[in-house]
């Protein structure tokens, strides 16, 4: 029936091609008839199809496939649902951002912002989702996403200044949090984003507000299975979204953040989008507004990379090779990490020192989505 079929085989790897063809004249069965011919490294097998649309969707679900990870955060990260008139009034005074543009002009459904206390420090790092629209909600209605291990502090610090604001504040245990990822395969053209099918169960979905390296947020019913909405992406590990944070140098929650701890400019709270600087008041503004008109920040959470993937304690000194304070490390995962790092001192060799007193080299880098004025 044929007279001949070509495979070329790459040696030393099982290299895949597919080849899709039909005899147009010779076969007496019908033209939608079509053979699948596989060939790898082992040799030459066939398997016959007879629907042609079936086998260009195989096809293109082969190549597609994995393209982007979904990532659970439900385990770490809480959701809490903000609902009544007052609600954006009330939390205008509580963030560093600016909660009115998520109505504005922009078409922004995602937020970035911190929570501060009274000395200018970071108490929570959280994103707000508006629901503004969506499937019947109250105007002003809000999810907000924050650290589990703070969730009962935070509400309670809402709590505390809500007073007599009409504000309604509950957790959303019916919601699942997801991190969608892309993956190093994609190319310039997919920087839109993975097609999305079933957009009737979606609750949220946005690029993540912090950087475009974070990829998108997105939010459904814990029923909802990710994978059938984003046919293209494949489950992830939260270890693997940790250890992509930390490659990138991006902090999230209270080991990057510890509460009372971290100052936001030095956490880069700036280059994530979470401040604004003309929104007005805000509890901690004083110290946040004179350190950035200043325009003095010596040290930055900065990505590290250790030379062996060890368990170094979180809060560990680093040191330049002459022994002198260079900063401290956050957290770390495998050879990643986190580090509080003095710029004047960031290119130089440095190490952090363990608890057995012993020194292990590491590496500081910019991350690429920083401001281009800053990696200059």
């Amino acid at each position: 029936m044929f007279n001949s079929c070509l495979a070329r085989v790459n040696s030393g790897a099982a290299v895949f091609k597919t080849f899709i063809w039909s005899n147009l004249k010779c076969c007496r069965g019908p033209r939608h008839h079509h053979q699948v011919v596989t060939v790898d490294a082992s040799g030459l097998y066939c398997r016959r199809t007879t629907n042609l649309n079936r086998s260009f969707r195989q096809v293109h679900r082969d190549t597609s496939l994995g393209q982007y990870s979904c990532h659970r955060l439900t385990s770490h990260r809480t959701l809490l649902k903000l609902q009544g008139k007052d609600t954006r009034a009330f939390l205008q005074g509580l963030i560093t951002n600016d909660v009115k543009s998520l109505t504005g002009e922009e078409g922004r459904k995602a937020l970035y912002t911190h929570m501060l206390n009274i000395q200018g420090r970071t108490l929570f790092d959280i994103i707000l989702y508006s629901l503004e629209g969506e499937q019947g909600e109250e105007s002003g209605s809000l999810l907000l996403e924050c650290d589990s291990a703070v969730s009962d502090s935070l509400q309670k610090h809402l709590k505390v200044y809500k007073i007599r604001r009409k504000v309604i504040i509950e957790p959303c245990t019916d919601l699942s949090l997801w991190a969608v990822l892309p993956s190093g395969q994609l190319g310039e053209s997919d920087t839109a984003g993975p097609k999305v099918s079933g957009s009737d169960q979606i609750l949220v979905w946005e690029p993540d507000p912090r950087a475009a390296a974070m990829g998108w947020r997105l939010i459904v019913n814990k029923r909802v299975n990710p994978l059938e909405i984003l046919p293209a992406s494949q489950l992830g590990g939260t270890e693997e979204y940790h250890k992509h944070r930390y490659t990138i140098g991006l902090p999230e929650g209270v080991k990057d953040l510890p509460p009372g701890g971290a100052l936001p400019l030095e956490s880069n709270l700036a280059y994530m989008n979470g401040i604004s600087f003309v929104k007005g008041c805000y509890i901690g503004q004083e110290l946040t507004a004179r350190t950035h008109h200043t325009g003095v920040i010596r040290k930055r959470l900065m990505p590290v990379r250790l030379t062996e993937p060890v368990a170094a304690p979180e809060g560990a000194a680093i040191l330049t090779g002459g022994g002198k304070s260079a900063g401290k490390l956050r957290a770390s995962l495998g050879i990643q990490g986190l580090a509080l790092i003095r710029l004047a001192q960031a290119n130089e060799p440095l190490f952090v020192q363990m608890s057995d007193n012993t020194l292990l080299q590491l590496k500081a880098s910019v991350p690429e989505w920083w401001p281009k004025y800053v990696k200059q």
